[in-house]
């Protein structure tokens, strides 16, 4: 049976896949940033999700096919984006080289399909989320979709983009998750904050996560020191970030609220991978977890 939210906000050691999880957001980007910059925003990784899903058919429409006309308007149906900043966001995919054109059976409409680059990416990001499952229970998702990626992706990508559109866990965790998720490469700012966690006790109201470089993060992420200082202070602002000592001195510090929001985010994402990938594959093969509930 696949886990719930509940299930893994509560297992011990569902910090160790977070922060896993973080890094290998952070590798991607590393590696291809131009690629990761689809993840490092919520609009545009719930865009290239809705992209992928309406390629491979969406559950709820029965029917396979990407165009620009059908892209926008469940965009716009789905509260995901404006129609101008979908539009965009199609031009951009194929300026990029992660979608092209394609024949369809409407010769007035320009089929597309995401390029090799685009799906091997998104495979990556699933495998990725499965092999963090696996760690949990034993099971060997991550092994059968690498067996066949295209054929799994086709099969569970779809599942996996209708629930996380439709979850408001997912797409609403928190004000300050918000406030990172939504700005331009927040995300990944966001990811390189809660991967510093050196450790997470529940009844803590604050985590030292020691020193922290504005410069190591603007050359990293390739983001404006305005940006970045916009976000910390508003970050701040709310009490959910900050440092020890005056000025931005001293070690710094992540709130309790903004810990447990991106950690109940991650918690209702992995079990909506989970649900879907279980309907596809079957259930996992499963070591009992010992999980024990934190206080």
């Amino acid at each position: 049976m696949a886990s719930t939210a509940e299930t893994l906000a509560a297992d011990d050691r569902f910090l160790a896949a977070i922060l896993h999880c973080a890094d290998q957001m952070l590798t991607i980007y590393r590696e291809s940033p131009r690629i990761a910059s689809i993840f490092a925003a919520q609009q545009r990784w719930l865009m290239a999700h809705a992209g992928f899903a309406l390629h491979y058919g969406h559950p709820d429409d029965g029917k396979s096919g990407l165009y620009s006309g059908r892209f926008i308007d469940f965009a716009v149906r789905n509260d995901i984006a404006s129609r101008n900043t979908a539009a965009a966001f199609m031009q951009e995919m194929l300026a990029y080289r992660f979608l092209r054109p394609i024949p369809g059976p409407d010769k007035r409409t320009r089929y597309l399909e995401p390029t090799e680059t685009a799906e091997q990416h998104f495979t990556r990001w699933l495998v990725a989320h499965l092999m963090i499952l696996d760690s949990l229970d034993g099971g060997e998702r991550a092994g059968k979709v690498s067996a066949d990626p295209s054929a799994m992706m086709a099969a569970i990508q779809p599942r996996i983009a209708r629930a996380i559109i439709g979850s408001e866990a997912v797409r609403n965790p928190g004000p300050t998750f918000n406030l990172f998720n939504w700005a331009n490469t927040g995300g990944l700012v966001m990811d390189y904050l809660i991967s510093r966690l050196p450790e997470f006790p529940r009844t803590a109201e604050r985590v030292v996560v020691g020193p922290l470089s504005l410069r190591e993060i603007r050359e990293q992420f390739m983001i404006s020191n305005t940006h970045l200082k916009r976000l910390l202070t508003q970050a701040a602002n709310m009490e959910s970030v900050g440092w020890t000592a005056p000025s931005r001195k001293g070690d710094f510090w992540l709130s309790r609220r903004f810990i447990l929001e991106y950690w109940n985010y991650q918690a209702a994402k992995f079990a909506i991978i989970d649900a879907a990938a279980e309907a596809v594959l079957g259930p996992a093969v499963l070591i009992e977890p010992q999980a024990r509930r934190m206080v």
